[in-house]
């Protein structure tokens, strides 16, 4: 994907409950140079969500359809649950040179990394405690309890996979958080535009 104007490939992941959507809801509003990419899923709707705004939500029969036409540019099952990012969706925001932000496990990242490169900004978010997270969770109360012990069972495992992210960030205080992160894609901002004002100059060598 070229654009004159790029914007970054920014990603978020977290375990479950770490505040990972809170997060990608508050980076993107007031902010004209920022779009989520809204994920497509066959979870069922929690109460408080809307469609086409949270997520695309659809049948698992819709989302095998969309996987067999190639719309997405990475899709994974989370949870007995499918998860797709839409290649359109990432297309038309890149175009506008905009900054496309990915709320995505670390099965999508790994996809989305593969695929788009360099121009990837990782970053994986911690919960400050497991105790933190249990209450985030149960706090949430969008779950039944059988889910809420699934995801709690999956938190070592996410966990894991830290290291495969370029920044890590521990989310203790919502705001603190997201001026840390705001921080890290304006830094790798002048990092992109550096590197893309070094090669048009080696051009001309």
């Amino acid at each position: 994907m070229k654009n004159k104007n790029k914007g970054l490939f920014i990603i978020l992941s977290s375990p479950s409950g770490a505040g990972k959507t809170t997060l990608a809801k508050n980076l993107i509003k007031n902010n004209k140079n920022m779009e989520l990419s809204i994920s497509y899923t066959t979870r069922k709707k929690r109460p408080i969500e809307k469609n086409n705004k949270d997520y695309v939500f659809v049948s698992e029969q819709e989302f095998e359809v969309l996987k067999r036409k190639k719309h997405f540019i990475e899709w994974a099952k989370v949870f007995n649950n499918y998860y797709g990012t839409s290649l359109l969706t990432v297309k038309r925001i890149h175009n506008k040179g905009k900054d496309v932000l990915f709320d995505i496990d670390w099965q999508g990242s790994r996809k989305i990394k593969k695929k788009l490169g360099k121009d990837v900004v990782s970053i994986f978010i911690l919960p400050p405690s497991k105790k933190e997270l249990i209450r985030r969770l149960k706090k949430r109360a969008q779950d039944p309890d059988h889910i809420v012990k699934k995801r709690l069972s999956f938190y070592k495992m996410e966990l894991s996979h830290w290291k495969e992210y370029k920044y890590v960030v521990i989310n203790k205080n919502l705001n603190e958080t997201v001026n840390k992160i705001k921080s890290i894609i304006e830094a790798e901002r002048i990092i992109s535009q550096k590197n893309s004002l070094i090669k048009k100059k080696i051009r001309f060598l």
